[in-house]
């Protein structure tokens, strides 16, 4: 089950407003008031905590002409508590049509992006049941994938329908009907089954299992089926002009299969430029530990958008270039050593979707680890000074705006500065660590403690800190739920150093390193004036450029 169960007293209070946790002893409110709406798709409402979901059944017709789909989506679940309403998400304009239980048409009423189900009677605890939600409509069309969620409606260079799905965010429910919250994932996976005109291929998440061809209605379906547990926004519907091409990878757990799918007059510069593939993932496999997905394959898919992180179907739509479109990220040279989007979005299979986050609040989860992979897949295939350029390179587009945590139950994300001041925060833990072997052993141990589980921030701090054997609650406060920056304060005369820190949350101390006149010290540095007698006069004091720490000399 994947899934947390919450106690009966929290799920009556879960809709009421209520301040926001942010850090150990320090409470504050939402920055502004959420709507009702925003309640029902960011929390575990009681209409979605009695029932375990067990599989999606989705199929569904595109209709690239009209800008329109049909379709259905058989959802198998298990009854935890007895039950008889059921939330069940679909956002606006699309329309659920009618559902069905054992053949009997269920009431449905609609109150904005949520619908409420009716059961005939209450369901009782520890069945197992499904109902068939069918629906149709023109869904929202994304205005600037990936980042804006919806259908793109698209044409590749020769005119033929290019298609695609994105709504990280937004929430898979802007185009297909499910129990739209990252807390519960299907446990025994999903079918997707894609109807589209006959001269167009159709891609999605796992494997093909098979095509159907209906020469009458002049379409052909294709039936893909995922395995694993998967994340709503992790699925995904392709549609273009493709052709395949795959190879086998020898993996820590076998022959893992890559298929790529790419447009026909793209196949030959793809067939060059995707051997970036299987170079991310055995740098991966090294630091995360097996490719989390093995059962249900690797794909990269050519999309009309940059890139998203689907489960086992990466999305690539950086040009065939390295960098990010063609640019590096960091200003240092690295970046364009690597295809950014190969790398970040196959990174996400460990951290995203192998890992999950329980809220949206808790992003960073996703974000961080990911940005921080990418200095990682530098120092496996280059080496550690490059890695080291590379993320302390990106520093530069820290905005310190908002704090990396969002606000709980709303479906809110925190400061888009979990990707670099995440990746950062990272590095410095590493170094705080200061033992290579054990931080890959932490790396590695993430996922295989919390594999295919959706997770919280807590259990994400509690287990560094355990397995560290370092108390990090005070740092994860600093750099996760402020906006702050620790500031090392140093002044030297003769051979006396006095420093602290400053700018720090109450309680803030880490081991960092120093360079003084040519030698490297260890120091731990509070929010109190320490001093350090030195063997001769002070000349120079540096601070290791691998803690994103500030630096002010008093």
């Amino acid at each position: 089950m994947r899934h947390i169960k919450f106690s009966l007293f929290l799920l009556l209070i879960l809709s009421q407003p209520l301040p926001i946790v942010v850090a150990q002893n320090a409470i504050v409110t939402p920055d502004r008031e959420f709507t009702d709406q925003e309640r029902l798709r960011g929390s575990v409402t009681p209409e979605r905590s009695w029932w375990d979901l067990k599989h999606y059944r989705l199929a569904i017709e595109v209709l690239p002409e009209t800008r329109t789909l049909k379709g259905s989506n058989i959802i198998t679940f298990s009854v935890l508590s007895s039950g008889q309403r059921m939330q069940i998400d679909l956002q606006e304009p699309l329309l659920i049509t009618k559902v069905l239980h054992s053949e009997n048409e269920l009431k449905i009423e609609r109150d904005g992006n949520v619908y409420w189900i009716e059961f005939e009677e209450p369901l009782c605890m520890g069945a197992n049941d499904q109902i068939e939600i069918f629906y149709e409509g023109a869904p929202v069309e994304s205005k600037s994938p990936p980042w804006s969620g919806g259908f793109s409606w698209q044409k590749d260079e020769h005119k033929n329908h290019f298609i695609a799905t994105s709504c990280q965010g937004i929430g898979a429910s802007i185009w297909w009907p499910n129990k739209d919250h990252g807390y519960d994932e299907p446990d025994d996976g999903m079918q997707i089954s894609i109807t589209v005109p006959e001269d167009l291929t159709a891609v999605s998440n796992g494997r093909l299992e098979k095509t159907d061809h209906n020469e009458a209605a002049k379409t052909k379906t294709y039936h893909w089926v995922v395995t694993q547990p998967i994340n709503n926004y992790g699925v995904n519907v392709n549609i273009g002009n493709y052709v395949n091409f795959s190879e086998k990878y020898k993996g820590e757990f076998g022959e893992l299969d890559l298929d790529y799918w790419v447009l026909e007059h793209q196949r030959e510069t793809a067939e060059s430029h995707f051997k970036e593939a299987p170079r991310t993932i055995e740098a991966f496999e090294h630091w995360f530990g097996k490719y989390p997905f093995y059962e249900d394959s690797y794909k990269l898919v050519v999309v009309p958008y940059l890139g998203m992180e689907h489960q086992s179907s990466v999305t690539y739509g950086n040009g065939f270039k390295n960098g990010y479109r063609g640019t590096d990220l960091s200003a240092t040279g690295v970046g364009m050593k690597f295809d950014f989007i190969i790398v970040h979005e196959s990174g996400h299979e460990w951290f995203g979707n192998n890992i999950s986050m329980r809220d949206v609040a808790d992003m960073w989860i996703h974000e961080s680890f990911t940005n921080y992979s990418e200095n990682l897949f530098v120092e496996y295939h280059f080496s550690r000074q490059e890695a080291e350029d590379y993320v302390i390179g990106c520093r530069k587009r820290i905005k310190n705006d908002s704090p990396i945590i969002g606000t709980y139950d709303v479906n809110k994300s925190g400061s888009g500065d979990m990707y670099y001041k995440g990746g950062n925060m990272l590095h410095t833990m590493r170094h705080v660590i200061n033992d290579d072997d054990k931080w890959r052993s932490i790396l590695r141990g993430l996922n295989k403690t919390f594999w295919h589980q959706t997770v919280t921030t807590e259990q994400i701090e509690s287990y560094i800190n355990e397995q560290s054997g370092i108390d990090f609650n005070k740092f994860f406060d600093q750099y996760l739920r402020s906006t702050d920056i620790p500031v090392l304060k140093y002044k030297f005369d003769g051979s006396t150093l006095a420093y602290h820190f400053d700018n720090v949350v109450d309680g803030f101390s880490i081991p960092i390193r120093v360079t003084i006149n040519g030698k490297e010290v260890r120091l731990t540095p509070t929010e109190e004036p320490q001093t350090l007698t030195w063997v001769s006069d002070i000349e120079s004091f540096e601070l290791n450029r691998n803690f994103y720490i500030d630096v002010e000399a008093s």
